[in-house]
């Protein structure tokens, strides 16, 4: 047959592979079914590199996850009250921290973009966006890598961007304060805006400087955004921005607070939170008061 020239009939299996109908399979393989002819692989071998190393944490009791059933209904009984004000604008910006000593630099970075505010230096291409890499004017971000950053280096970098910040502790917030600053922050207002969206009383967002300790959570000190409140539980919703580590989740308001008491060895200063919004224009300096 001069047809048959240059032509081929199938092609004999590598030795990596062995043939469905061979009398024995592989004790460390998968089964592949391509075109006419099944087979089975061998299976890669396992990583070792893996050793030491983690995939995400389980909540633990005191937590309840967002996309949880129990957390689902919380965030439809914050609706239905007006709390997520904050939500939407931060969840439009929630990203996962790029280093695991950014939780600082990462949560500032969110609350920039959601307020919209203009770097004025290009991210990339011809696009001015908010990065990591931009904060850099108040601490070398080689030694945040090892250290992260203090609640005062937080306002500094916050003001450098030209955001109005206010820093309380619980030793000038008790615990009545920071449930009405949570209130503040998260409620709507009755009035509809565009395309029937409510309108937020003010764009000020909330970010919680706390112990992971006191919550139940591996590790200790840590930054997010507060993003919602439901009344009806006295719980909050944060966004941890360790979206390898934790998942976004609800927390009691009360314990929330009472993971700001402990104090920082760094600072030997209690933790706490901030209220940020911007003006509209740069501001004079970066030092903290």
């Amino acid at each position: 047959m001069t047809e048959a020239v240059r032509t081929s009939h199938r092609r004999p299996l590598p030795s990596t592979c062995t043939a469905l109908t061979h009398k024995e399979k592989p004790t460390t393989s998968f089964f592949i079914f391509q075109g006419p002819c099944c087979f089975w692989k061998n299976a890669l071998p396992a990583m070792t590199e893996t050793a030491g190393t983690f995939h995400r944490r389980p909540l633990p009791s005191t937590c309840t996850a967002l996309a949880s059933k129990e957390g689902r209904i919380r965030f439809k009984s914050a609706l239905a009250q007006n709390y997520l004000a904050s939500f939407f604008p931060l969840i439009e910006q929630f990203t996962t921290q790029s280093d695991p000593a950014y939780c600082g630099i990462s949560t500032l970075v969110i609350v920039l973009n959601a307020l919209s505010v203009d770097p004025l230096r290009v991210w990339k291409g011809s696009w001015r966006w908010y990065n990591e890499s931009m904060l850099n004017c108040c601490v070398d971000l080689n030694e945040v890598k090892s250290t992260g950053i203090t609640l005062n280096t937080f306002v500094c970098l916050a003001r450098c961007q030209g955001l109005k910040v206010e820093l309380h502790r619980p030793s000038n917030a008790s615990l009545d304060d920071f449930r009405s600053s949570v209130r503040r922050v998260c409620l709507e207002t009755t009035d509809e805006g565009e395309n029937d969206i409510p309108i937020s009383r003010s764009l000020t967002f909330m970010v919680v400087s706390y112990s992971r300790r006191i919550l139940g959570q591996t590790g200790d000190g840590h930054f997010s955004p507060l993003a919602a409140y439901d009344a009806s539980s006295d719980e909050v919703l944060v966004l941890d921005t360790a979206r390898f580590k934790y998942c976004p989740h609800w927390v009691s308001l009360e314990l929330l607070y009472a993971a700001m008491l402990p104090v920082d060895v760094s600072t030997n200063l209690s933790r706490g939170y901030f209220l940020l919004s911007y003006p509209g224009r740069r501001g004079d300096g970066c030092l903290p008061t």
